[in-house]
């Protein structure tokens, strides 16, 4: 048996899409172009947008400015069939393992086919090492095949750059007009705990080949799962524009405040209720469509009218570990000093609170 038939994929050209989402031209559509994950061609689904979330409250299922925000980028997607995922965690000390593994199309249950275990040189010298693990006996494949096969999921070069760094790559990738950024960010909106940090980047894809990738902080004993329906980050587009920050005279004062009495004045008259009995006003999402002279134009992605099934959520889970926690000594801090949990507050407004529990 070879990987090969667990990871043929098939081969895409590209395809043409509009930041918008309108399906007639307008003079400020913007077409980025996709192309797909150079390691694995037309694997895995293609970004979109939703407006939904799972979990978040009912009133936020009818808000627009809520819904339009978790709409703001475009979904991206591991480059992973059906019955595939992955597994990658951050053992401590320099230490990652990456497993894969195939579900067969007659069976429930998951089979691991191999693990990699990365051992990155400390401070940053010496070369990093790599022990390859097959699950299934008869396999008949190499090591090299392995490592190959990880390097679609994972960069392992961002392995330590910082501790606990896990970069994964998405299956598509986005070409952007001149002039035009990709800035790609975690899932917006999303508030299942727990939830992996992430470092946000923005490249000139207008002129760079980037591969989208998404680069997640995990503490020791923390991973992450990949599968096809899973979206690994999010990705929305900036035009390089030089932005001035001024403060508003006193006439267009006057007009902010006017504008708020009469928008909180109609949207009090524009009462509706959900199935459940909640209120929520549409007055909002009126508004928008008529300063953008789209009365008539297609609904909207933040308009619960057309929002999907919830986005499920690409969560941190623990796993076995020999590391210690790390430990923090409070000794000699002073009330006003920065508490040393990190939040940022003075130790008298955080754990110095009527000795409050680390």
């Amino acid at each position: 048996m070879s990987l090969m038939a667990f990871f043929c994929g098939g081969l895409f050209v590209g395809v043409h899409t509009s930041v918008t989402g309108h399906h007639s031209p307008r003079i400020d559509d913007v077409d980025v172009r996709l192309f797909p994950n150079s390691r694995r061609s037309g694997v895995g689904l293609r970004p979109k947008r939703e407006a939904q979330r799972p979990l978040l409250p009912q009133h936020a299922r009818h808000c627009p400015v809520l819904e339009a925000g978790s709409a703001l980028g475009w979904l991206v997607y591991a480059p992973l069939k059906d019955t595939e995922s992955f597994h990658v965690s951050y053992l401590g000390e320099g230490r990652y393992r990456f497993t894969y593994s195939f579900q067969h199309p007659t069976e429930k249950s998951w089979q691991p086919i191999f693990s990699i275990t990365y051992l990155m040189p400390v401070g940053g010298l010496g070369a990093a090492t790599h022990d390859v693990t097959f699950h299934v006996k008869e396999l008949a494949e190499t090591p090299e095949r392995a490592l190959e096969m990880a390097n679609v999921f994972i960069a392992p070069a961002d392995f330590n750059t910082p501790a606990g760094a896990v970069t994964l790559r998405g299956a598509w990738n986005f070409r952007t007009p001149k002039g035009w950024d990709t800035v790609y960010t975690p899932v917006f909106n999303i508030v299942e705990r727990p939830l992996a940090p992430m470092m946000v980047v923005r490249v000139e894809t207008d002129w760079y080949a980037h591969e989208t990738e998404f680069r997640y902080l995990l503490q020791p004993g923390e991973s992450l799962t990949g599968s096809a329906t899973i979206p690994i980050g999010q990705a929305f587009f900036l035009p390089r524009t030089e932005i001035t920050l001024s403060v508003c005279d006193a006439t267009e004062i006057e007009e902010i405040a006017d504008l708020r009495r009469r928008f909180l004045r109609d949207k009090g008259a524009d009462q509706l209720q959900t199935a459940y009995g909640l209120p929520y006003s549409p007055h909002y999402l009126k508004m928008s469509r008529k300063q953008a002279g789209s009365e008539g134009a297609p609904v909207p992605p933040s308009s619960p009218a057309v929002a999907g099934p919830p986005v499920p959520a690409l969560r941190i889970e623990q796993v076995p570990t020999q590391v210690e926690p790390a430990k923090i000594s409070f000794h000699a801090v002073g009330r006003n000093d920065s508490c040393p949990c990190g939040s940022g507050k003075k130790y008298k407004r955080c754990h110095g609170q009527g000795d409050a529990p680390l």
